[in-house]
């Protein structure tokens, strides 16, 4: 079958927006152009006569007491209030029958992606997808705070009946590989839409007081109390995907707020993501994939910071939870989305996918901020309970010895940028301010822009006003990279999403 017989077969209604002479030209040559890609990548991609797509959920909970992750204590879960999920979503374009660019994004249920998380997936995919490139491979986290621990010597964790985390890690990383294999070879043509819609889900967390002080989750019913520190972003980006069939398949929702309404419990729960997939699903199939992309939110929570007795008041009427408060707002700002996407399927997008090795200057530790840590270490060591704070101070003590030594590494992540017509999907490793992540989507020159936080180790980036006002999330122990870096992070990132435009120009 000929390209153009291809396209009056499965070219979508109406085709992506595009702009100016890029839009002219990529009508009158019948949507042929070719993409640029990075020197890296080392070709050019052209705009795909098909997309495909594959798609897979994993149930990686645990069957064993694990330490959870996410509080300054140690908590052993007792069990699962829900299950854990690792969600795969494998695109391809294909050019004249051949592959042309791969992308694959898996969503997990848990605080963060270590290296080694990362690391173990890639090898254990080489080992059941031959020739796959690994490196497109995006792993990201929902930051719940109750899923396993997946790094050593954070906890003191008990011996006896209870998973380590590196037992978590090999089993967490066989469990991806087997749904990223699984939705790889399983793709089939298909077909993408994207929306956007609207949610109170995250709120800035930071309470600013009358001597400068910013304190996270610091009490607004003060006379000191003047005011939330930074802006919110409640914007639900949402895109949807269909099989040949038009059966809707799989779902990707990018909503700027951490999964921690629960944070505090002894057992395990994907918070309210669970509940927002069941209901999904109870619409559109039970094979419905849905994969939950934390954005920007290093500074947003669910929690509320004002009006709390009212909310609990209303919540209370309408027989409601939060967490089934929160996947409600969620599904209505998805519903919204899902009404403009299913309008306008499109089967034969551009997907470019650009990855930079990023070099970020480190946060450098003060003297007194030396000494405050040093000092706290000293305090809390003595007590076996205490040794996660030992353990949180005592990295800012170990970066200033650095500092003085000279030996101090920049730091180094990857830089993931996506184009899927008119869509942009950027990542980052942290837990980002909103001030970078709504610069990132002011800029970007696409019609819509996932930023994808927690795609990477973690830790606190914060905005300047921020590291200003000082308190958890903004001091040394909370962050790897401070301000300068962050300005960098958005510039490099946004440079990546004008040239995926301007070069298929």
């Amino acid at each position: 079958m000929n390209n153009a017989s291809k396209r009056r077969r499965s070219a979508p209604s109406r085709p992506f927006r595009t702009r100016g002479r890029f839009a002219r030209r990529i009508v009158a040559t019948a949507w042929t152009a070719c993409l640029v890609a990075v020197a890296g990548i080392g070709r050019s991609d052209c705009a795909a006569d098909e997309l495909l797509v594959g798609a897979a959920t994993i149930d990686v909970t645990p069957e064993r007491p694990v330490a959870l992750w996410g509080q300054l204590h140690t908590r052993i879960s007792t069990g699962a209030e829900s299950p854990i999920t690792a969600t795969v979503l494998a695109l391809e374009s294909r050019s004249n029958a051949a592959s042309a660019e791969q992308c694959v994004v898996v969503a997990c249920d848990v605080v963060a992606i270590p290296d080694a998380v990362l690391e173990q997936t890639r090898a254990e995919v080489a080992k059941r997808v031959e020739g796959f490139p690994v490196e497109k491979i995006i792993l990201c986290a929902t930051h719940t705070h109750t899923a396993p621990v997946l790094l050593e010597g954070i906890y003191n964790i008990p011996e006896a009946a209870v998973m380590r985390p590196t037992e978590y890690v090999a089993f967490l990383s066989e469990r991806i590989a087997d749904g990223i294999a699984t939705a790889w070879q399983s793709r089939k043509p298909g077909k993408v839409g994207w929306g956007l819609g609207h949610a109170v889900v995250g709120y800035n967390r930071r309470a600013v007081y009358d001597d400068g002080r910013a304190v996270m989750y610091g009490g607004t019913d003060q006379p000191s109390f003047r005011m939330i520190e930074g802006y919110e972003d409640h914007g639900v980006e949402v895109l949807c995907f269909w099989d040949g069939d038009d059966r809707l398949i799989a779902t990707a929702v990018n909503v700027a707020c951490p999964a921690q309404e629960v944070e505090g419990r002894g057992v395990l729960n994907a918070d309210f993501w669970h509940p927002l997939r069941t209901s999904l699903r109870a619409r559109h199939g039970e094979g419905l994939h849905v994969l939950g992309l934390t954005g920007g939110a290093g500074d947003q929570s669910p929690h509320l910071m004002f009006r709390k007795q009212a909310e609990e008041r209303m919540m209370r009427l309408r027989g409601l939870n939060r967490l089934t408060e929160i996947a409600r707002r969620i599904e209505t700002a998805w519903n919204e989305a899902y009404e403009g996407a299913r309008q306008e399927k499109h089967a034969d997008v551009p997907l470019v996918h650009r990855i930079e090795r990023l070099e970020l200057p480190r946060r450098e530790v003060t003297e007194r901020e030396w000494r405050l840590a040093k000092a706290k270490v000293e305090e809390l060591r003595s007590d076996p309970k205490n040794s996660t704070l030992v353990w949180w101070h005592g990295k800012v003590v170990e970066r200033y010895e650095r500092q003085q030594a000279g030996t101090v590494a920049p730091y180094h992540m990857d830089l993931h940028a996506v184009r899927l017509g008119d869509v942009a999907v950027c990542t980052n490793p942290f837990e980002l301010f909103a001030d970078y992540s709504i610069q990132m989507k002011a800029r970007s020159p696409a019609l819509q822009t996932f930023v994808i936080q927690l795609a990477g180790p973690g830790s606190y980036l914060p905005s300047a006003r921020a590291a200003a006002g000082g308190g958890y999330s903004a001091i040394a122990e909370s962050n790897e990279i401070g301000p300068a870096g962050g300005q960098i992070l958005v510039d490099r990132t946004v440079d990546h999403l004008r040239n995926l435009w301007e070069g298929s120009r």
